[in-house]
């Protein structure tokens, strides 16, 4: 055993590297510091040049309402060409004379195409060509087109499934597919892909909706890596639910449970949507999401998909982590409400059998 005085003897010979340890750790820190600094001193240096939209010709598919409707109004206020999709004319021509009340001059013009974007590449790609032959080369896409079906999977009427992906998918890649060559010509121009806070998780309710969603990012993460040397620049948008009359016919035959999973983050305003998605497009931004919980997922779902710059990159590693555990707090508190709801149901069938 060891005498109280060697003991004393041991811990003063310990005590010779705690000044040595202590500059250690004060360098390491000093490191930490300095790398995080230059990150953000680097990080504008090699973010894209954002995208002056005055002047520029932007094309807004599903533009006669909801969040598209709003996306052309934020641009035309910012002196932008517009030229609207969509299948109903008449919705076509109502957006057009609320989106002209915010003209900042003269010489801008709202376009109106009507057109199933989902149905004939050849006859988008038509539309395309007239639209840039009025109003020049298309600077920026929106891709806002879209349906959203909420219904248990063995409810869902299996041609919907098609349908879905057609509209929410091939009605983004064909708008798309048909202005990539002049903007890789051009070495300019932005592409948004619509997508949801349902394209970054399944949700129960959502196995028709989600899947055509998740397929947007995919689309998006392979074509920006083909793109970028072109400067052309992907952003993919997650909305949240938005009061848009899409998401109120929604509503009408939405589950139970998944009401009360939505209800949990909230409902957004279009307007609010659009100029967040509007800016980030600007900018280049490859994610764009809104409020804490968009940028949450966005941060957790971030895997492999490309950075706009180093400092993005750093918030998504160091927030990893803690994200995570909260998405399972998340995950807990909606296993149980559907089991909540799975048990009522069942109290009201046992109900219903006794009568």
């Amino acid at each position: 055993m060891f005498s109280l005085g060697e003991g004393f003897s041991v811990w003063s010979d310990f005590s010779g590297w705690r000044p040595l340890l202590l500059v250690m750790l004060l360098v390491v820190g000093a490191f930490i510091v300095a790398f995080v600094l230059l990150l953000y001193m680097v990080s504008p240096l090699i973010s894209p040049r954002p995208l002056k939209l005055n002047g520029a010709h932007v094309v807004v598919t599903g533009g006669s309402s909801g969040i598209g409707k709003c996306i052309a109004i934020e641009c035309f206020k910012h002196g932008a060409f517009i030229t609207l999709v969509a299948r109903d004319e008449g919705k076509l021509l109502r957006a057009k004379k609320e989106i002209e009340k915010h003209s900042i001059n003269d010489k801008q013009v709202v376009l109106c195409i009507s057109v199933d974007i989902s149905k004939d590449y050849g006859q988008v790609a038509s539309v395309i060509k007239q639209a840039q032959e009025k109003l020049g080369p298309v600077d920026m896409l929106i891709n806002c087109a879209g349906k959203s079906v909420a219904a248990k999977f063995e409810d869902i009427e299996v041609g919907l499934f098609r349908r879905l992906m057609e509209t929410n998918y091939l009605g983004s890649i064909y708008p798309t597919r048909a202005v990539i060559h002049t903007m890789k010509e051009r070495r300019l121009g932005r592409i948004v892909f619509v997508s949801s806070q349902a394209g970054q998780v399944g949700l129960f309710g959502y196995t028709a909706y989600s899947p055509s969603k998740f397929a947007l990012r995919g689309l998006a993460e392979s074509l920006q890596m083909e793109v970028k040397s072109y400067n052309i620049y992907i952003t993919v948008a997650y909305p949240p639910d938005t009061d848009t009359p899409g998401f109120q016919e929604e509503n009408k035959d939405k589950p139970l449970e998944t009401k009360l999973i939505s209800e949990t983050s909230g409902l957004c305003q279009p307007d609010q949507v659009a100029k967040i998605i509007v800016n980030d497009a600007v900018q280049g931004n490859f994610n764009s999401s809104i409020g804490p919980d968009g940028y949450m997922l966005s941060a957790l779902t971030c895997g492999m998909s490309p950075v706009t710059s180093i400092t993005e990159g750093l918030q998504q590693i160091v927030t990893m982590g803690l994200f995570r555990t909260i998405a399972l707090f998340y995950l807990g508190s909606f296993d149980s409400i559907v089991r909540r709801c799975m048990m009522q149901q069942g109290k009201c069938a046992d109900v219903e059998k006794k009568d």
